[in-house]
């Protein structure tokens, strides 16, 4: 049997027109895209089809937006795979909730809404905090993690080998590009965002998505979710609450997380969403592993015949 993981895109993937394609050719993909803009009360559709970027960028839109176009894409797979067996899923930062929600251990209307104020409670944080974020490419992790903590910055996301994402104050974060170059960095590219997410910058938001999640019904998921806090499982609906909590202000475990999944015998990942980050990280922990990917008509197409095959 091969076994099958999930894999639900995180920010950075969005991009005007994700979902437009889904929406046009598939009635029932429109009906998920009208169902979510009533559970909103506003048009995110119509901010995935058309932007504009700056609108689709900021965090309280760009959240929802990536869980629904990867819910969208879930589904579509499942409508086209009617037999399709998964046996465990995982999400990059928001992605985690889409992959939670697959797993059955949140509705689909909670789970948007829960998305929508979770990016609302960190565009808060964001304006409220002087921050920013930094790829560190070439470095290995403990060379990185020392940079941190001489410069007093923190590591944001462990992708793959030689891909690590740093996060911290604005003042700092010069500084700590400048000591990974120095200490052997390929590059440190300064990233396009709001502010400086997975650092304890981001604290003034967890009280409040806890009070979210805590109005939401949570269950067992009916297949293991790997939690990006500590690259293992979720266990049951307190624990993924406090997890999920926690995860705003922690790194976010990706490598480990595939290679927790490695160990376990998963050989065929499917990446739902927009983009392919999540495919090209896997190729880097794992170059052995069927990476397969669901962001428009095209790809899901060449899934579905993968599959198949």
């Amino acid at each position: 049997m091969t076994k099958t993981a999930l894999l639900f895109a995180g920010q950075g993937a969005q991009a005007v027109g994700m979902g437009r394609d889904f929406a046009a050719q598939f009635p029932s993909a429109k009906g998920w895209f009208d169902r979510a803009n009533a559970a909103l009360g506003y048009d995110l559709a119509r901010i995935c089809f058309g932007g504009p970027e700056p609108e689709l960028t900021k965090t309280e839109n760009a959240q929802p937006g990536i869980f629904l176009v990867g819910w969208v894409a879930f589904e579509l797979l499942r409508e086209r795979v009617p037999n399709l067996e998964f046996h465990a899923t995982a999400g990059l930062s928001l992605g985690e909730f889409t992959a939670l929600a697959a797993a059955d251990a949140i509705g689909f209307d909670d789970a948007l809404r829960v998305v929508r104020q979770r990016g609302r409670f960190m565009q808060e944080a964001c304006e409220t905090t002087q921050g920013a974020m930094a790829a560190i490419i070439g470095l290995d992790a403990a060379a990185t993690r020392q940079v941190c903590a001489d410069a007093g910055v923190n590591l944001a996301n462990l992708n793959c080998p030689g891909q690590i994402v740093i996060s911290g104050p604005s003042d700092k974060m010069q500084q700590a590009c400048e000591l990974a170059k120095a200490r052997g960095a390929k590059r440190a590219l300064p990233l396009p965002v709001a502010g400086a997410y997975h650092s304890p910058l981001m604290a003034s938001a967890q009280p409040k998505l806890e009070a979210a999640l805590n109005s939401v019904q949570i269950a067992a998921p009916q297949v293991p979710v790997i939690s990006n806090v500590i690259a293992q499982p979720h266990g049951g609906p307190d624990d993924i609450r406090r997890r999920m909590v926690e995860q705003v202000t922690a790194s976010v475990r990706w490598e480990d997380s595939m290679r927790y999944l490695l160990a376990q015998g998963f050989s065929r990942f499917i990446e739902l969403g927009p983009g392919t980050a999540l495919t090209g990280f896997l190729k880097r922990i794992d170059k052995n592993a069927q990476s397969l990917n669901v962001s428009d008509v095209a790809s899901l197409e060449a899934t579905v015949k993968a599959i198949a095959a």
